[in-house]
Parts: C-alpha cells; sequence; structure tokens
C-alpha cells in the first residue's frame, strides 16, 4: 500500500512559478513510476507529466517548456515545478504512483488546488 500526499498548490499570478511536491510512503520509492495529472473544474483529469525510475520523464504539450517534473529518491518525493503559468493551468492537480517499474498497482494523492489570476 503506497500512500501520497501533495503539497504545493495555492494561488499566483499569471507568470508567476509554484512547485508542487508528493511524498510517498509505503512500498519501494524508487520503483514507482511517479506522474503529475491535473483536472480543471467540469474537465476529465489529464496527465501532466511522468518521471520514469530511470528517470526518463515525459510531457503534456500544453506545459512542456515550462514544467519540470523530478524526483528524489532519498526523500521518497516527486516535484512539479511550474513555471510562466497561465490562467488554463488552474486545476487540481493530483499526484500518481505505479509501483514496481509501472506494471504494478497504482495509487492516488488526493489532489492540491493551483490556481492562476489573469
Amino acid at each position: 500500500q503506497v500512500q501520497l500526499v501533495e503539497s504545493g498548490g495555492g494561488l499566483v499570478q499569471a507568470g508567476g512559478s509554484l512547485r508542487l511536491s508528493c511524498t510517498a510512503s509505503g512500498g519501494l520509492f524508487s520503483l514507482n513510476v511517479m506522474s503529475w495529472y491535473r483536472q480543471a473544474p467540469g474537465k476529465q483529469r489529464d496527465l501532466v507529466a511522468t518521471i520514469t525510475t530511470g528517470t526518463l520523464t515525459n510531457y503534456a504539450d500544453s506545459v512542456r517548456g515550462r514544467f519540470t517534473i523530478s524526483r528524489d529518491n532519498a526523500k521518497n518525493t516527486v516535484y512539479l515545478q511550474m513555471n510562466s503559468l497561465k490562467p488554463e493551468d488552474t486545476a487540481v492537480y493530483y499526484c500518481n504512483a505505479r509501483t514496481n517499474n509501472g506494471r504494478g498497482a497504482e495509487y492516488w494523492g488526493k489532489g492540491t488546488l493551483v490556481t492562476v489570476s489573469s
């Protein structure tokens, strides 16, 4: 069983930056594929960024070049650095873990709200 706790959300003006953190407990963090998703009001939950156990990264087109996902296995934590934020980035951001190099169980955090004002 893996528990995920996100932090770092808040209100920021357009053009600003935020860094989200997600700390995991339970399981072996270094073997988790970690991702960030987001869900805006009335919309589906979409993948934002993924980092593999080998630290390969992948980004949604809408955030590529502005967001950076990283992980610190010693701290059981994955980060999402968000720069040049836009109002359309407003959403609840969720941390996701897939164990066993992505082939195992899937877990979600409860989410953290990011609001970008224009």
